[in-house]
């Protein structure tokens, strides 16, 4: 592949996407070894510190913002510890090292660590836009299509929900997954390597996708406007969740009624997280107004969209094994009943 020999352009590359793409609070490393010191940390007498992975996407950076899910936790006795990773399958990797109780990801990031014998339960869905994420190219860039992709080099986060769109797109217009020459690297190298002309095209999502558009006029090539899409995830530690479910039950009570607010209220929804993340209010304003929030509990439907995106996985050999979902389905008749009569 070939490599941008100044290594200073790179570098500044890099630095003015630092708003977009900073990396957890902690690193997974040292999430490693805080799974049993959160209560000290924070001087939490009681201990019952709810420790959450967000992404700068969906509604657990919206409620970090607003500070209702403190107001909502109070009565259990919970304080919140929020860490902020810059894509799901890092976020999974802190849960299954018990570095965080709960987080939010795409579809395909939990496929993955099913796979790979991660400890966690899907305990609650949200429905996926169908343009929150997309197949990008530079303004100036000959490919017009997405089988103008065959042997080139796209970008992705490997296991993102960026993954999945990719191999839906590929396959409708008559590819395979090998008739590419996928580049795994996570959004701040991905962007640089977009950006300096190191890959071809780029799979993303928002807000990294509203931002290229943004900032480098990226072409889009595809989206999910003409194939199968996927739901997005709240995870937890299958311990957290069997001995918590009131919190669990709060906390996507939470999410639906906030979720429903900011389908209403989009520009207030923006101006009061900009800041919060760094980012140009029109830029949030843009990928807020792309999300149809709507937290629910994970049905029999889901289930099977979900089942039907593990299977794409392993039919792609991108998965070792075939997996069952519903293996990883939390169920709690009183959270689901809760979330349908909101």
């Amino acid at each position: 592949m070939t490599r941008n020999p100044n290594p200073r352009s790179r570098r500044d590359t890099r630095s003015k996407m630092r708003a977009l793409t900073a990396l957890a609070a902690l690193t997974t490393l040292t999430l490693l070894g805080a799974g049993n010191s959160f209560a000290q940390d924070t001087g939490d007498a009681s201990g019952k510190v709810l420790r959450i992975g967000y992404q700068k996407a969906g509604l657990l950076a919206i409620l970090k913002a607003q500070g209702s899910l403190e107001q909502k936790l109070k009565p259990l006795g919970y304080s919140v510890k929020w860490f902020e990773f810059p894509a799901g399958p890092q976020l999974l990797e802190a849960l299954n090292a018990n570095g965080i109780d709960f987080g939010y990801t795409g579809a395909p990031p939990p496929v993955f660590a099913q796979a790979g014998g991660v400890n966690f339960v899907y305990v609650g869905a949200e429905p996926e836009g169908r343009h929150t994420e997309a197949v990008i190219v530079k303004p100036g860039s000959s490919l017009n299509t997405i089988a103008d992709l065959k042997g080139k080099r796209v970008a992705l986060q490997k296991g993102s929900s960026s993954n999945f769109l990719l191999l839906e797109v590929l396959q409708k217009a008559g590819l395979r997954y090998e008739d590419i020459r996928p580049v795994y690297l996570a959004p701040a190298d991905a962007r640089a390597a977009f950006e300096n002309g190191d890959v071809d095209a780029w799979v993303i999502w928002d807000p990294y996708y509203a931002a290229a558009q943004q900032t480098l006029k990226a072409r889009t090539l595809a989206d999910y406007s003409n194939v199968n899409t996927a739901h997005s995830f709240y995870e937890a530690t299958r311990d957290f969740a069997q001995q918590h479910p009131d919190v669990i039950g709060a906390l996507l009570g939470q999410l639906r009624t906030t979720g429903l607010w900011v389908n209403q209220h989009p520009d207030e929804t923006a101006a009061l997280i900009a800041p919060k993340v760094g980012l140009d209010v029109k830029l949030v304003e843009t990928w807020v107004r792309r999300y149809p929030y709507g937290t629910t509990a994970v049905t029999d439907e889901i289930v099977q969209s979900q089942q039907n995106v593990a299977d794409a996985f392993y039919g792609a050999h991108l998965i070792p094994q075939k997996i069952t979902v519903r293996d990883n389905v939390w169920q709690n008749r009183d959270v689901a009943a809760s979330l349908a009569a909101k």
